[in-house]
């Protein structure tokens, strides 16, 4: 069993690691002051999450790596992140549609994840859904707000959606992993996850007068780790920089 929680965990990890790194890029480049220090408390949130998640990971791995250890010194292909967080921030519209459309996967499947039959892992679920909670609020809010804005807003939230959408569907495929942690009453099957998502995407989009894209084909791999886009590894080059350039080294 402690592969495949291993790897359950890493995923979850990976994901708040690379899409906390992802918006503390925008820190002091947001539109505005008020959206600089969400964004900035946003990227916190998750990079918290991470630490707990990573954290965990390292435990059942039991091989002497901590958080930091599998943050900074795993390479590309031994990333678990979805494809949709490593994308990059664009504009301010397609910063906020790929937080929302996290958000609203993220926030389910932390609920379900508090029920997990790993005391633990519900811990975890149970701190970070508050946060979560608060995050699909924001993002929620955002995207209808610039959705059923100005048309140059409008425009835009439209091409952000149109543009991440083919990113979706990895979110709710099930593999032999999830299959293993659904067995053992650790998380639920992904799969059954979309229904509920699609709803709240569905009201969301509505009110924000944007068109849901009709083509459901989804980009997979990042899960996995078999297919990561080529914005990833540029990412980890400017993240674990530092840690690489200075092994071990200490304040």
């Amino acid at each position: 069993m402690t592969q495949p929680q291993f790897e359950f965990l890493t995923r979850l990890g990976d994901n708040t690691l690379v899409l906390g790194h992802r918006v503390s890029e925008w820190c002091g480049h947001a539109p505005v002051l008020e959206e600089d220090i969400a964004l900035a408390n946003t990227a916190l949130d998750l990079i918290g999450q991470t630490q707990l998640w990573l954290g965990l990971a390292g435990e059942v791995e039991g091989k002497g790596r901590d958080a930091d250890t599998l943050a900074f010194h795993r390479d590309v292909w031994d990333f678990r992140s979805l494809l949709l967080v490593e994308q990059p921030n664009g504009d301010f519209g397609q910063t906020m549609m790929r937080q929302f459309l996290f958000d609203a996967w993220h926030s389910n499947y932390l609920a379900q994840l508090m029920d997990s039959s790993d005391s633990r892992i519900a811990a975890i679920a149970e701190k970070s859904t508050k946060e979560v909670t608060y995050h699909l609020e924001r993002s929620s809010d955002t995207v209808i707000g610039l959705g059923d804005g100005t048309e140059e807003s409008h425009v835009r939230m439209q091409k952000a959606l149109d543009r991440l959408w083919p990113f979706v569907g990895e979110m709710f495929v099930s593999d032999e992993v999830d299959a293993a942690m659904v067995a053992e009453g650790i998380a639920p099957d992904p799969a059954s996850l979309r229904g509920e998502f699609d709803t709240l995407v569905n009201n969301v989009l509505t009110a924000a007068t944007l068109t849901r894209p009709q083509d459901d084909f989804a980009h997979k791999g990042g899960k996995t780790g078999g297919r990561h886009t080529e914005h990833l590894g540029h990412m980890l080059t400017q993240m674990q920089w530092l840690q690489r350039a200075y092994p071990d080294a200490s304040w």
